[in-house]
């Protein structure tokens, strides 16, 4: 989502002074805001089309230029920080908000009424969403924490959070909402960055989550990926004049299959990342520059799309991820990939084994992994694997390891034959 915003930055006149108050104005979506900087600017010393003080001019105050732009220049930072954040949340700002959001940026806090857990979630979310840059993905995965605390309890409190509190939920979590451990394993670590974020601000001064550590039971998570003949069979596979959205689909996803690259990444690169041998990127999850070499696949894929254009100058044409993931599906089943992935999880004390076919468990996530796995399959050591995915830790790498060391296995026998 674009937030069309505007920022003016103007001194305030004044009848009968030569200076006057410098503020920064914001409107958006019909909205106004006014704020002021700080410093006060000689009203002839100020470049209207620059919106900046004029070179080596100081105030009445002898506060130099290279001052007041400094502060200029950092308000605007903030305040495109501010709606960034918003951008990447899917959501418009109401006045309120942008002021909230854009003051505690700045340091400012200001005491207010509402002073429930929930009201410091939205603050938090906001604070750190700002510092860190996060992702959309972020921002729906605390919101998705949050809608269950909620269901939890309306009106909780941080003193509801104590170990009985907390083991509560955990129990809420597991009986009413049936999730695996592993999730509400994932959703407690949410939750605790929420609460250690509390204590550290003053806001909150219970610390009972600190030793909170309930046994919930981890599996070893089944990681799906392509055979390489499965792989291949998808790739060459010929569709007719009426598939060309899954024939595009399969491109893309044939790429990340080629490149190692994520499906956020792929839907980010752009032409201008794309080099004769190889792509240079920043990675959106983890902010790893990286520089892929490109192989005959990947390369015959970008020469396919070469043509293609689009406002941002994309690469490839990336659809939505859950539109691209419900088409995987659709592939996998025209190319009957009804092959038996076996996964194993618990809820609470209860293992459940679980036998599921490829075609309705694949997703962009597969892309990745088949990179990676057959990668290693084939010999290339992980050091340089590593290099690829961005990976920098080893014990990252094991799960995929453990998979290429069957494999291998499994190729050994074949000499068996008799």
């Amino acid at each position: 989502m674009n937030i069309d915003y505007n920022i003016l930055f103007f001194p305030d006149v004044e009848k009968g002074k030569q200076d006057g108050k410098l503020r920064m104005r914001i409107r958006w979506n019909k909205n106004l805001l006014n704020f002021n900087v700080g410093h006060r600017v000689i009203i002839n010393k100020w470049n209207k089309d620059t919106q900046r003080y004029k070179r080596n001019a100081t105030n009445l105050k002898q506060v130099l230029a290279s001052v007041i732009n400094s502060e200029i220049q950092h308000f605007q930072n903030l305040i495109d920080d501010v709606f960034k954040a918003y951008e990447l949340k899917g959501t418009m700002p109401s006045k309120d908000e942008v002021k909230n959001a854009f003051n505690l940026a700045r340091g400012v806090t200001k005491k207010v009424k509402t002073k429930d857990l929930f009201f410091y979630y939205d603050q938090f979310m906001e604070e750190m969403g700002v510092m860190n840059n996060w992702t959309k993905a972020t921002f729906t995965k605390l919101n998705t924490v949050k809608s269950h605390l909620l269901s939890y309890n309306p009106k909780l409190k941080f003193s509801d959070l104590d170990i009985n509190g907390l083991t509560k939920l955990v129990y809420f979590l597991r009986e009413e909402k049936e999730y695996r451990d592993s999730t509400i394993k994932k959703y407690l670590g949410f939750l605790k960055w929420f609460l250690k974020w509390s204590v550290r601000t003053y806001i909150n001064h219970n610390t009972d989550f600190e030793s909170f550590k309930p046994k919930l039971k981890k599996s070893n998570s089944t990681i799906v990926y392509l055979y390489w003949d499965e792989l291949m069979k998808l790739y060459d596979y010929k569709f007719t004049s009426e598939q060309t959205h899954l024939e595009r689909v399969r491109d893309v996803f044939c790429f990340s299959c080629f490149t190692s690259l994520r499906y956020s990444d792929v839907a980010n690169l752009k032409k201008s990342d794309v080099f004769k041998n190889y792509i240079s990127i920043t990675t959106v999850k983890t902010a790893d520059a990286l520089k892929i070499d490109l192989n005959d696949y990947s390369k015959e894929i970008l020469k396919k799309h070469k043509k293609y254009k689009s406002e941002d100058n994309s690469a490839l044409p990336v659809i939505s991820n859950q539109k691209m993931n419900d088409y995987l599906k659709d592939l996998a089943k025209l190319l009957k990939f009804d092959r038996e992935i076996s996964n194993t999880y618990y809820i609470g004390n209860k293992r459940i084994d679980e036998v599921l076919l490829l075609h309705d468990v694949i997703s962009t996530h597969a892309g990745r992994r088949t990179f990676i796995s057959n990668a290693l399959i084939m010999g290339i050591p992980p050091q340089t694997v590593m290099q690829w995915t961005g990976h920098s830790d080893y014990s990252a790498m094991k799960p995929y390891i453990a998979i290429a060391d069957r494999d291998k296995a499994k190729a050994m026998e074949m000499f068996n034959k008799k």
